[in-house]
């Protein structure tokens, strides 16, 4: 079967390192950033958007706020009577905004889709913002003694990469070194002023304390306000709009699983076979079959879930860098470095360096996709950049998505 291409026609990302709330602002005003910004940055008019689809983990729980898919029209009166939706799939849900907005675009039954994420998670002190978020496990099946859900969660995905293969604390913090060393050069990551001592990535107690198991304070992304948005257009739209199509990349590709909520499930079922997570395998195999890539070699750079240190380390083997637990070769290789590795991994600094506002997560994968493919990545451009690829998940990769960007 012939499927129509998506196009993405440009975006807009917030400034990740800002305080929303201080600033005296909330989800309205911060929808409102996103919807101007994405459309400006598309050259789209909004009486040219036919859809909308909006991407939102926690609304209700950080701020009371639901209904979200009606936020777009309440704040600007030219969307209103756009169609919208709310998805939500814990930090895959900017992912399946993408994927929505895309099945409404080859069904033919639109042209142009504004696709955004936004969350608020810095309106809460930290404590708390890291039990908002609890709710992305199993509630009241797994998780119970830990103090910070995310953290233990992770550590036990250590563990298990431990038990199976070996681990080295001292390879998870190489990648947490290289993501915040890689934000440095990106204008809108959150930890792109922040101070890191060479301490910072050891097992020093008081520069990386321990915060859950295995996990130290380098392992772990930080809470962060913040939106992201793109305009997803077809072939009918560009054939009226000559002028926007040189600036445009495309969706080659994509894959979409998911499994059960529980940790110990997800451990369970992949006893005695080479990777940890298979389903995470086949769903980016799934958008490299797509998007006619072979294998992670035609990728010129990945963007990829690192809300621990452990889950790129994870994605490493998943993607087919290394045999099944031997991330660690890439990582001290260099193979992932910006420049003159083998595949750029998390050139923006991923979400352990420019930050991880949950529901806006991965519409900000896809749009610096698209920035690194036509070029427009400023200091963390990956040098003749022609093919890039996402993993973003929810939860302990229990909603998993990947894409295949470019020209």
């Amino acid at each position: 079967m012939t499927i129509d291409p998506v196009w993405i026609a440009g975006g807009y990302q917030s400034d990740f390192a800002r305080n929303i709330t201080r600033e005296g602002g909330d989800l309205a005003s911060l929808t409102a950033e996103i919807v101007d910004g994405t459309l400006a940055a598309a050259l789209v008019e909004p009486a040219e958007v036919e859809v909308i689809h909006l991407g939102n983990a926690f609304g209700q729980v950080y701020s009371g706020q639901g209904h979200l898919a009606a936020m777009p029209a309440s704040v600007r009166p030219e969307l209103w009577g756009v169609p919208a939706t709310r998805h939500e799939g814990a930090c895959a849900s900017g992912s399946l905004s993408v994927l929505s907005a895309m099945a409404d675009l080859q069904s033919g039954r639109y042209d142009c889709a504004l696709v955004l994420g936004v969350e608020l998670e810095k309106n809460v002190p930290g404590d708390q913002g890291a039990k908002n978020m609890a709710g992305a496990a199993w509630v009241g099946r797994e998780g119970t003694d830990a103090n910070y859900m995310w953290p233990y969660m992770f550590s036990q995905v250590a563990d298990e990469y431990d038990r199976r293969y070996g681990l080295a604390a001292e390879d998870l913090w190489r990648i947490a070194e290289l993501n915040t060393r890689n934000a440095r050069s990106n204008p809108r990551a959150q930890s792109r002023d922040w101070t890191f001592s060479d301490a910072s990535f050891t097992a020093d107690p008081q520069a990386n304390p321990v915060v859950e198991g295995r996990m130290h304070k380098a392992d772990c992304g930080p809470l962060t306000d913040g939106g992201a948005g793109v305009v997803l257009v077809t072939d009918r739209f560009l054939a009226g709009h000559r002028g926007q199509a040189t600036a445009c990349s495309k969706i080659l590709g994509w894959g979409h699983r998911t499994v059960g909520l529980s940790l110990a499930d997800k451990l369970a079922y992949s006893a005695g076979a080479p990777l940890i997570f298979p389903h995470v395998a086949q769903t980016i195999a799934d958008a490299f079959r797509r998007s006619g890539t072979d294998d992670v070699d035609g990728l010129d750079l990945i963007e990829t879930h690192d809300c621990f240190t452990a889950s790129e380390y994870m994605a490493i083997d998943h993607f087919g860098l290394t045999e099944p637990g031997q991330s660690w070769r890439a990582v001290k290789s260099g193979e992932l470095e910006i420049g003159g590795g083998r595949v750029a991994m998390n050139p923006s600094g991923g979400l352990l360096g420019a930050g991880h506002p949950v529901g806006a997560t991965g519409i900000r994968m896809l749009l610096d996709c698209h920035r690194q493919i036509v070029g427009a990545a400023g200091d963390y451009q990956v040098d003749r950049a022609r093919r890039a690829a996402t993993l973003n998940f929810g939860g302990s990769t229990t909603t998993v998505a990947s894409f295949v960007v470019g020209r």
